[in-house]
């Protein structure tokens, strides 16, 4: 009893009471920091703190004038654009008004000498000021923080990625893919949605270019390839487009279209079916007579109309065969038809028949389309010769 007595007198005294209540400020400003980094707190910390370094810049500029201008004033306006929601920006503004108003008074008349509150000086806040609200007011209609805003972009970007991450194949079978968006963008019009079915049986493959390029199609390519993924392997394979063109059509987009092509290939005996939809045609290696063999299917744009046929065309991997897809931007430029950026394309491929075509995709992008202002993707298909040993 005695001992418990005197620790709850030791956890009452003075050094106790301050450690406790230290604890408890500390836990609630790292719960607000969190908050505030992923934009769902108040921005009252920011606020108080850009509040603050207006008159320090204020007395600084009085002190020294030559040193701290009163063009510095433009530093916290600045930060509050990014940082601060409207309401909040304006009460900045309205200090940083006074402050000038204040250093004007205490320095003079402009025309009495240098760095004083020139109509430049003003002019140049006020245009700091005007274009920080405009930021605030869009990042509050939009409802994402600059602080989110990079975050947000890199989740979206990597989502794309790992919805076009073919699944992993059965010995004897290779493939790869390289994705290069235009620009050197991390968004592409682009995309890849793959998966196997039939009790992975059978691999399928769509590949998809969408109106536009970069920055411009990324989105609507992040919302198709979410759709498509969803579409493939609960539909029959012959569906697949007709689902798709008419998912297009219920968007109404102003620029709706996209290409596509879609792989069905059976991993056990290496026959396939290709649907096209005003896509470039695929392309097949027949390690026989080592040459290429063009594979054209019929079919519209999706999101043209409705009612539109997609009819396949069928062929066979065989042991040593290559089977390329890829989009236009590849092999069509506004100084190169298809035609000869298909040549050209099958031309660097041969190089690598004899070594095999590991690594090969990244290699031929570069070769083919390195610098082509558009969205260009690849896709090899590979059944090996021989498979590997274990």
């Amino acid at each position: 009893m005695a001992a418990g007595r005197e620790r709850r007198a030791k956890a009452e005294t003075f050094t106790a009471r301050w450690r406790m209540q230290w604890h408890r400020v500390r836990t609630g400003l790292r719960r607000n920091a969190v908050d505030y980094f992923r934009g769902d707190g108040s921005d009252w910390i920011a606020f108080a703190g850009l509040l603050l370094t207006v008159p320090l810049l204020a007395g600084m500029t009085l002190i020294d004038s030559v040193w701290c201008s009163p063009a510095t004033l433009v530093l916290p306006i600045v930060a509050g654009g990014l940082l601060l929601r409207p309401a909040s920006l304006l009460g900045l503004y309205a200090a940083a008004a006074t402050a000038l108003i204040v250093e004007s008074v205490r320095l003079g008349p402009y025309t009495e000498g240098a760095s004083r509150v020139t109509p430049g000086v003003v002019l140049v806040v006020a245009a700091c000021g005007f274009f920080g609200l405009l930021t605030a007011q869009f990042r509050s209609r939009v409802g994402v923080p600059w602080r989110r805003g990079g975050t947000m972009l890199f989740d979206l970007r990597e989502r794309i990625r790992v919805q076009s991450k073919l699944p992993k194949l059965p010995q004897g079978w290779h493939q790869e893919m390289a994705l290069r968006p235009a620009g050197g963008q991390s968004f592409s019009g682009d995309f890849v949605v793959a998966a196997r079915t039939n009790g992975g049986r059978t691999l399928e493959v769509v590949l998809t270019d969408v109106s536009g390029k970069g920055m411009d199609a990324g989105s609507r390519a992040l919302l198709l390839s979410g759709a498509f993924g969803g579409l493939l392997g609960s539909l029959a394979p012959h569906d697949f487009l007709p689902a798709a063109n008419g998912y297009l059509l219920r968007q109404d987009w102003d620029e709706g279209f996209a290409t596509s092509i879609h792989l069905v290939l059976d991993l056990d005996s290496g026959d396939y079916e290709l649907y096209t939809a005003g896509h470039p045609p695929g392309l097949q290696l027949s390690a026989g007579s080592g040459r290429w063999e063009e594979k054209a299917a019929e079919g519209p744009l999706l999101g043209v109309y409705d009612g539109a046929q997609f009819d396949p065309v069928k062929g066979s991997l065989r042991p040593g065969d290559v089977l390329m897809l890829f989009t236009d931007g590849l092999v069509e430029t506004s100084d190169r038809d298809i035609v000869e950026g298909m040549d050209r394309l099958t031309g660097e491929a041969d190089r690598y028949v004899a070594g095999g075509f590991h690594g090969a995709a990244w290699h031929l992008i570069e070769a083919v389309a390195k610098d082509v202002n558009d969205d260009r993707a690849l896709l090899l298909i590979c059944r090996q010769a021989t498979a590997p040993a274990h």
